[in-house]
């Protein structure tokens, strides 16, 4: 029997939007006592549900707006669901906005320690796997520099070179695999890659189709914050492009 690493039941996220774009603050504020502010209310995501096993690679497609990356962030805990509920067994190294957590005012290295409290790891675990991260992200010149003297490349090499190294059961992966310049690109795959011979669970989202069927067990497919289909890659990935042909 397959080991339960995840459990996502009927998991709904409403946005409130305000209808008028709104410039300043006085604005708001004369709206707001006028009582001329009207809302709508957006659904990322309806009524999603599936579960995820022990060393499965689970790619998530749709187009832009699909709720793709919400559903990731309510996994990684960062967001909360307005309903429905997520079970996780094990823990979770969400590969979401790299560097999210950074300061710009500290070092590099610096936020190597801060990045990686953030991802639950200890210092003990940062000290032992320091000069790792920091040849791993080909920054060894700049590492003494305050982040905002980098580049969002930069930042970005930092960033995936901390949190691939979180020892982590569940790796949530949100677009990452194209940071950096070609050859950080090949080995940021390559690592996403022995990650993944190594039997952790993954949830990825990619707009590279053909990453999806190379890299992903199952797919599951979201149009307008609703599962579309969940199945094979080579099928699903078939089925979402020819109707995405269809609305050009």
């Amino acid at each position: 029997m397959q080991e339960l690493m995840m459990r996502i039941e009927n998991v709904s996220m409403h946005f409130r939007l305000r209808n008028e774009k709104v410039h300043s603050l006085k604005e708001y504020l004369i709206r707001l006592l006028k009582r001329d502010l009207s809302y709508s209310d957006f659904v990322a995501l309806d009524q999603v549900s599936f579960e995820v096993y022990k060393g499965e690679r689970l790619g998530i497609i749709g187009p832009n707006g699909a709720g793709k990356s919400t559903l990731l962030k309510i996994i990684a805990g960062v967001m909360k669901p307005t309903s429905g509920r997520v079970q996780i067994h094990g823990s979770v190294a969400p590969l979401l906005e790299l560097g999210a957590g950074f300061d710009d005012e500290f070092s590099g290295a610096k936020n190597i320690y801060l990045n990686g409290a953030i991802l639950g790891k200890s210092k003990q675990f940062l000290d032992d796997h320091y000069e790792e991260m920091v040849a791993f992200s080909e920054l060894e010149h700049f590492i003494d520099k305050a982040l905002k003297y980098y580049s969002s490349g930069m930042r970005a090499k930092l960033g995936f070179s901390i949190a691939s190294l979180a020892s982590a059961d569940i790796l949530i992966v949100d677009e990452i695999l194209g940071v950096g310049d070609e050859a950080f690109r090949k080995k940021s795959s390559q690592k996403m890659a022995q990650l993944i011979e190594e039997g952790r669970t993954v949830l990825m989202v990619s707009h590279s189709l053909s990453q999806m069927v190379e890299l992903s067990d199952r797919i599951v497919w979201l149009d307008h914050g609703r599962i579309r289909a969940i199945g094979d890659p080579e099928e699903i990935c078939r089925q979402y492009e020819a109707q995405s042909a269809k609305k050009r």
